[in-house]
């Protein structure tokens, strides 16, 4: 039998707790419902009004979608969603080709004022920029380049938050050998090898990079997508949030990182209530995540799968465990922190969430 084939049933008699809607309303801060994760013909691809239910069924009364882009992207974006509007949050995501001409600062202000005009809330900044991208010297774009300050200073002038994607897992900047923990993942999925470092900027010249970003720009509102893109240490994320309050981070698509570590999770959790939100990173073609993710949040059941039942695990060959978070943390991580970095009153969208959820 080959290792794909190996798919072994734990043998342990242990609680399962069914947690098919969460115990608040839910905004998910990390969705993506346009091209770049399903493609230019993504308009095809879903019905949305079937996403909507989808959404209800599942508890979610806001989504924040990251594929906004602008210009003619958004309008259509915008046209695929309409009729739809309370349901959806769109950030934008920026042209940065101009970054070695002398006018790319008023470029990117542009950008960004037309697409918060056409109702974009917030900006999302992609690994794309230090990983690949370079400049006209062959370098890649750091994104605490001062060029990069009309992007953070616009924001802060606006009042509107960026998602920032720096780096991915630890282990796809190690060698992709016997004792990667993702060497799965990676034989599946090659191009997410970061090892060689004569390539790619390495794993911790990201995180210092990220670091110089938030501390030089305090009054710009981060949320640092995917646990901080460090779920692997989450002392070191703790550290950072305590010593910048500009920051937040999501959860989306760590749950299997977090849901391993249990207690360290919950301490997390308990310690940085104020500055996580919820998100999955899901499509409208993935929609079988969310009941994980609450039950991961809201119950102790022990050693459960962090994917669907019929799926092979996809980050690593391990099972995770419940935190059991008490109402308070629940009610701040699933929408009283999204309101506040959103600017949306809580108790109205507490409000206005439960009855559209019980209407639908």
């Amino acid at each position: 039998m080959e290792l794909q084939d190996f798919r072994p049933v734990c043998a342990a008699v242990l609680k399962k707790t069914q947690v098919e809607k969460p115990a608040f309303p839910v905004i998910d801060f990390h969705t993506h419902m346009g091209k770049m994760l399903l493609g230019d013909d993504y308009a095809e691809k879903y019905d949305t009004a079937e996403y909507v239910r989808e959404l209800t069924k599942s508890g979610v009364a806001l989504a924040v979608d990251m594929d906004g882009y602008g210009g003619e992207d958004l309008r259509a974006l915008r046209q695929k969603t309409a009729g739809f509007e309370k349901r959806f949050i769109h950030f934008m995501q920026l042209d940065y080709s101009g970054y070695d001409t002398p006018g790319f600062a008023e470029d990117i202000r542009r950008q960004i004022k037309a697409a918060h005009r056409r109702g974009c809330k917030g900006i999302k900044m992609w690994k794309d920029l230090a990983l690949y991208k370079k400049d006209k010297n062959g370098d890649p774009l750091r994104m605490d380049d001062p060029r990069f300050d009309a992007v953070y200073d616009t924001a802060a002038e606006l009042g509107i938050p960026i998602l920032m994607h720096i780096a991915d897992p630890k282990a796809f900047f190690m060698p992709a050998d016997e004792t990667n923990e993702r060497w799965e993942e990676l034989h599946e999925m090659p191009e997410w090898d970061f090892s060689d470092h004569s390539k790619y900027m390495s794993f911790e010249e990201l995180m210092e990079m990220q670091e110089n970003v938030i501390r030089n720009h305090p009054k710009t509102v981060f949320i640092v997508a995917h646990v901080g893109s460090c779920a692997e240490d989450l002392g070191w994320v703790e550290e950072q949030l305590k010593k910048y309050p500009n920051m937040n981070v999501d959860i989306a698509a760590r749950v299997a990182e977090l849901g391993r570590a249990p207690y360290s999770a919950r301490r997390f959790f308990r310690n940085c209530q104020d500055q996580i939100v919820f998100g999955t990173d899901s499509t409208p073609l993935s929609m079988g995540y969310h009941k994980i993710y609450y039950r991961f949040l809201e119950t102790e059941d022990e050693y459960f799968p962090y994917h669907p039942d019929d799926e092979l695990p996809g980050q690593g060959r391990w099972e995770i465990y419940g935190i059991g978070l008490n109402t308070e943390i629940l009610r701040k991580v699933y929408y009283k922190n999204a309101c506040r970095i959103l600017g949306i009153d809580p108790d109205q969208f507490e409000e206005e969430a439960h009855g559209t959820l019980s209407e639908c």
